[in-house]
């Protein structure tokens, strides 16, 4: 077993190993500024003409502690050289005992034939998307961008998108299943309640296995707590594969002074051959 978690980290690798962006000395506009010049992260968030924060910006889920990644990672630290994962992206259920994680017995056969071919299985590996909401949790940047009626998600991994429509649509009625579902968005105050279904039934919830159906429903809060921190409360809801919905928070980080740059897993993709599994 302690193989296959190792080739997740080879995964990642991948993924990581591009945070910072084509222009690394470039300077954002508008970024605050301690007396060294570095970017103060504590300042107060920014906001937009209608008063409403702006969550422009490029983030990344903050890494698992050391003794948290030797607790959920039997094969030790992260030695590669990359930012770590978030212990979500692990597994979602990581604040859970494990008796008090709400899973149906059928989902957790799934769950289990996943990890035994977790290093060939895992869709990462096979240069497919995250899927919500593990692409919240992936260690690799992604670019949030905030106009009046859309906020658009542009993923480092694999040059991917996603559009959060805030112009007062409607979810739709019966949405063609895809990987990252379709999004409407509405303020609350200072934070940004996201409504997400229309996935389908491909992608996992974390690295270790856990399931989703197409009937899944994910609500997402975004709330910039200062400029360099925000925290990303998300709740999922899936009737068919879960007792009861459950909520995980994934705390943001920004990544100032630098930018995103292409990325696509299957250019020069040798790694899939050599994978075990069933």
């Amino acid at each position: 077993m302690r193989s296959q978690y190792i080739w997740i980290w080879i995964a990642l690798a991948g993924a990581a190993a591009c945070v910072h962006g084509q222009w690394l000395n470039h300077a954002t506009p508008g970024t605050p500024r301690t007396r060294d010049g570095k970017a103060d992260l504590s300042a107060r968030a920014p906001r937009v003409s209608n008063g409403k924060p702006d969550l422009s910006g490029i983030w990344v889920a903050e890494s698992a502690t050391r003794e948290e990644l030797l607790r959920l990672f039997p094969g030790g630290e992260n030695n590669l050289g990359e930012i770590s994962p978030s212990r979500y992206f692990m597994n979602i259920f990581s604040d859970f005992k494990p008796e008090d994680i709400p899973i149906r017995p059928a989902a957790a056969a799934i769950a289990q034939e996943h990890r035994a071919g977790l290093a060939k299985d895992i869709p990462l590996t096979r240069c497919l998307p995250a899927g919500v909401p593990l692409v919240n949790a992936l260690p690799a940047p992604y670019k949030l961008i905030q106009t009046p009626g859309v906020i658009a998600m542009l993923y480092e991994q694999d040059t991917s998108f996603r559009q959060i429509f805030i112009d007062g649509r409607k979810p739709l009625d019966d949405p063609q299943p895809s990987w990252l579902g379709y999004s409407v968005g509405k303020w609350d105050g200072d934070s940004l309640f996201v409504d997400t279904a229309g996935f389908n039934d491909r992608s996992w919830l974390d690295a270790f296995g856990h399931p989703h159906s197409e009937a899944m429903r994910v609500t997402e809060r975004f709330h910039r707590r200062d400029f360099g921190h925000m925290e990303v409360q998300i709740t999922v809801d899936d009737p068919a594969m879960y007792t009861k919905p459950f909520t995980i928070t994934i705390n943001q980080r920004l990544l100032p002074d630098t930018d995103l740059i292409e990325s696509f897993c299957l250019e020069n993709e040798k790694d899939r051959v050599h994978l075990v599994g069933k």
